[in-house]
């Protein structure tokens, strides 16, 4: 039974984010209400609940997938909720355990149709987490205009606005998104929005051979490179005689893409999982879509860590680190779930394996391909063999953080009509 002592009106549907206490660890979980003139129906966190509503509390019974019963008792109004809950004991079938909850009212679609936000940051994260709170609650549909700061925390015109370690912009709250869904996240705008970007004269360890490494005991001096906005241009500011005149154009990218990790520590925005994360990976770039696994009410997606331009594996340990203003349109995929960050391009699909070694990142990206292959492409583990073993491309993403990355790339003209 949930027992929420509240003075609410009855509305024909209502959404909730509850967060749980369990020992100091918090959950957050979604309850669902339909109101049939007192009598409720909906879910909690996907399990299926019955009450009613009468003389200003609300009684729930909620029964989990394995027949288990949980109690809540509560009051607050109509935005908010407060009070403990009564679950089985983890540890003793026959025990009860309390827990405190908190639950806030989510909001109403204002409108049908698609609504574009614009949305500037006035602090930034330095942590993956579901604890945050959400600084924009936006719909499947809308789009989203925003900036980012550097990795060093630095913004468009170089002053230091958060703490150095890939500060994220975000979190924000996708209506509708849960665990087990997939976030779709089409970027429409990746735009420099400064004249400069700093880097490294550095080769990663990960990259070296013993010699080498012998070699570069006076590598990792700070570089400052020039952005030709107009030329799309990138070159070093203080080139030596033989790069002078060296140039590459610029293509801007997100080296920080994630939604918030499951129940549990929160992660540094320096570090990788199925959720996303620093993933650099140099084809999150315009006019491509990111997958990535939803793991908490909401999806709470994260981004940052801009980079003008990046070579496979950011082997310089930064890549031209600058701020940008980025445009998105976010989506989701109900009950379908993956196992890792994807990426579609308008040429090729891209699974993308991180782990902290590459061995085991590439057996990640490669199971994250059969996956695809099977989910969208119809293709059995066997047809899957055959087309990685005559069309896959793997291209080393990540070699700077504490995980490293592989990419398993196929060309989309290769495979069966979706």
């Amino acid at each position: 039974m949930i027992l929420l002592g509240a003075a609410l009106s009855a509305q024909a549907a209502e959404s909730w984010l509850l967060q749980l206490d369990r020992w100091g660890n918090p959950s957050f979980m979604t309850l669902h209400l339909q109101d049939e003139g007192g009598k409720l129906s909906g879910t909690l966190d996907g399990d299926s609940l019955t009450g009613t509503r009468k003389n200003g509390q609300i009684l729930l019974s909620v029964t989990d997938k394995d027949g288990k019963r949980y109690e809540y008792k509560g009051s607050g109004d109509a935005s908010r909720l407060q009070g403990s809950a009564n679950f089985p004991d983890t540890n003793d079938a026959k025990a009860r355990a309390s827990h405190t909850f908190t639950a806030r009212r989510l909001p109403e679609r204002p409108s049908n149709a698609r609504q574009r936000h614009e949305f500037q940051p006035k602090d930034y994260a330095n942590e993956f987490s579901a604890t945050r709170t959400p600084v924009l609650t936006v719909w499947p549909g809308d789009t989203i205009h925003t900036t980012t700061i550097d990795s060093g925390g630095g913004d468009e015109r170089g002053v230091t606005r958060a703490l150095y370690g890939n500060p994220q912009t975000g979190p924000f709250f996708v209506m509708g998104a849960e665990a087990g869904d997939t976030l779709v996240v089409r970027l429409l705008k990746l735009k420099l929005n400064r004249d400069y970007a700093d880097s490294l004269d550095d080769i990663v360890g990960r990259a070296r051979t013993v010699g080498l490494a012998a070699r570069a005991t006076a590598l990792g001096k700070p570089v400052r490179w020039k952005l030709d906005l107009e030329r799309g241009l990138a070159s070093p500011e203080r080139p030596g005689d033989t790069l002078r005149g060296f140039a590459v154009p610029v293509r801007p990218m997100l080296g920080g893409l994630a939604v918030a990790p499951p129940d549990g520590p929160a992660v540094s925005t320096g570090d990788t999982g199925r959720f996303g994360g620093n993933m650099d990976f140099n084809e999150v770039v315009k006019g491509n879509t990111v997958y990535l696994p939803v793991q908490q009410p909401g999806a709470l997606l994260y981004l940052g860590d801009a980079h003008a331009l990046q070579g496979d594996g950011e082997t310089s340990q930064y890549a031209l680190e600058t701020s940008m203003e980025v445009e998105f349109r976010v989506e989701v995929i109900k009950g379908k779930a993956i196992g890792m960050p994807r990426v579609e391009s308008p040429t090729h699909i891209m699974t993308l394996g991180q782990a902290g070694s590459l061995d085991d990142a590439l057996r990640a990206a490669t199971a994250g391909m059969t996956q695809w292959l099977e989910q969208d492409y119809g293709l059995s583990l066997s047809d899957s063999a055959v087309v990685l073993g005559s069309a896959v491309q793997y291209t080393v993403a990540n070699l700077a953080g504490r995980s490293v990355g592989v990419a398993a790339k196929i060309r989309k003209d290769l495979l069966p009509r979706r």
